[in-house]
């Protein structure tokens, strides 16, 4: 079940794990979604997974949903 489907609102924000290999480029992986509460003082946080030690864990605003055209 995925995380939209537990909640009734789109979260604010998508969580990730981002991981760098020396002087490769970093690897970004989803690892959650938070939610901002209602006083707007706080977040909720919800995750699938937890970041591995030593990765950086960064909120970023969802992406846009690209329109289709029919």
């Amino acid at each position: 079940m995925s995380i939209e489907t537990e909640k009734k609102t789109p979260p604010a924000y998508r969580i990730y794990a981002v991981t760098k290999n020396g002087d490769k480029k970093a690897v970004w992986q989803e690892i959650g979604a938070a939610w901002k509460h209602k006083d707007e003082k706080g977040f909720g946080l919800q995750f699938k997974a937890l970041p591995l030690p030593g990765a950086e864990v960064v909120l970023r605003e969802p992406k846009a949903k690209k329109a289709t055209t029919a």
